[in-house]
């Protein structure tokens, strides 16, 4: 077995980014997969570790996006890889419903574990953060005897049928691929960099919106759930006001109402706590995981009161797949890995040092309406300078001068002038002030 050593965490420039291998390869992907796929960075990958991407031609680049929130614990982390290693060379499949294993139990009882309260909870796990949302939905519909889900603006919550419904954003979401399903119910999200009213009332007067609309135009008996991201991702990293999911808990629990918080790319560390929804206290009903869980493989779960959990008939939850075995031994490395090497701190460090840089650059360039996150979930909106309006030219500008001189950041936000930073907990403050550096050097192209 060839074993490969770590690549030096520096940044290394040796051709155009992309360089000649990686347009044959987008070429060769070009004619090979559907067209429906997107491409943020026509850039192909040939190895990764930690926070550095090597591509075909030798680039060695900065990654900040985690592929999108996933390698919390840094690509290819050592617990990871040696798990891994060893189960595949144990077996590769039963499905967990017909033969269980014990790796499986062990990820449960560690989600059991840490997600928040002190109450009795299981958990069951499948492969996708879509599919831990769908059965998170079917689960509270079946406790409650309820039908209406209650989601906000600017969520998102995955790519199939259901979760489409429970999207924000028609393109590239949703354009096309209705009807959808029924009994979803949208309501107002306190954005407080684009909320009309005071500042200073934002969580009192949106959770009257709220409340109003539920009770007037649904009818709070015929809740099943709110659903929430606690730090909202795709939508922009949109960071709710002090006590607004506190209120909307309570508001939950005065109804019957499951509350459940969609922790899929906020949870495992990424925004200081393992999961986001502990900044103030908040214990949901239901904790949905995925991306950071398995650190790098594909895995996901839902966790919540055992009452709840264990109302669905047998059999009524599973899946083929679901809490395989080759991915729950990923899962065990990478939350070893975050419990054993700090990262739930160093993720604050980093957004301690992400921040400052961030709200450096902001004082400089006007472009830079907002510097908002928390740990090393952060994003900087852009505007036209002296407005609120969207800047998405700014943005792809910046995210272009950044792949081309070796720093991958990701975009995001319901109006496309966001971009949002995901670095892997395990990246060095070296790499992160060079990837400032780089961004300094885009902002001032504009």
């Amino acid at each position: 077995m060839t074993t490969l050593t770590n690549l030096e965490q520096v940044r290394r420039v040796v051709t155009a980014i992309p360089g000649p291998k990686s347009n044959a390869l987008i070429q060769r992907r070009a004619e090979a997969v559907s067209g429906g796929l997107g491409l943020t960075f026509p850039v192909a990958i040939e190895r990764a570790s930690d926070a550095i991407l090597l591509d075909v031609d030798g680039n060695q680049i900065i990654d900040m996006g985690s592929g999108i929130g996933v390698t919390n614990v840094g690509n290819s982390a050592s617990r990871v890889v040696a798990n891994v290693i060893e189960q595949v060379q144990i077996f590769t499949h039963t499905c967990f419903t017909v033969n269980p294993y014990l790796n499986y139990i062990e990820v449960c009882e560690a989600l059991n574990r840490l997600t928040p309260g002190t109450h009795k909870k299981k958990s069951m796990l499948v492969n996708s953060g879509a599919e831990a949302v769908e059965n998170a939905v079917k689960i509270a519909r079946h406790y409650t005897k309820r039908q209406a889900i209650v989601v906000f603006e600017h969520a998102y919550h995955g790519r199939t049928n259901l979760t489409m419904a429970l999207n924000a954003k028609n393109m590239p979401y949703k354009e096309g691929f209705g009807p959808f399903a029924p009994e979803i119910y949208r309501m107002p999200m306190p954005y407080e960099f684009r909320w009309i009213g005071p500042k200073e009332t934002i969580t009192a007067d949106a959770m009257e919106m709220i409340t109003h609309k539920i009770e007037k135009e649904i009818g709070a008996h015929n809740v099943a759930a709110i659903l929430i991201e606690p730090i909202q991702g795709e939508g922009g990293f949109i960071v709710p006001p002090k006590g607004f999911l506190p209120a909307l808990a309570q508001y939950s629990r005065e109804h019957g109402i499951i509350f459940m918080a969609d922790e899929v790319q906020s949870g495992f560390a990424r925004t200081g706590h393992m999961f986001a929804v502990e900044e103030e206290g908040v214990v949901p009903d239901i904790l949905i995981t995925a991306k950071g869980i398995g650190g790098g493989l594909p895995l996901a779960g839902v966790t919540g009161r055992a009452e709840i959990m264990d109302s669905v008939h047998i059999s009524g939850l599973g899946g083929t797949f679901g809490g395989n075995p080759i991915a729950c031994a990923a899962a065990l490395g990478a939350i070893a890995t975050i419990e054993e090497d700090g990262l739930i701190e160093r993720a604050r460090h980093i957004g301690q040092v992400l921040g400052d840089g961030l709200r450096a650059l902001a004082a400089k360039y006007p472009v830079i309406g907002e510097v908002r996150g928390r740990g090393a979930m952060q994003a900087i909106e852009l505007i036209v300078p002296g407005s609120i309006e969207p800047n998405s030219a700014a943005m792809s500008q910046v995210l272009k001068y950044c792949t081309a001189n070796g720093v991958f950041i990701l975009s995001a936000g319901t109006y496309n002038n966001v971009i949002r930073f995901l670095p892997p907990l395990v990246i060095t403050d070296e790499l992160l002030v060079d990837a400032l550096k780089v961004l300094d050097e885009a902002f001032a192209t504009l």
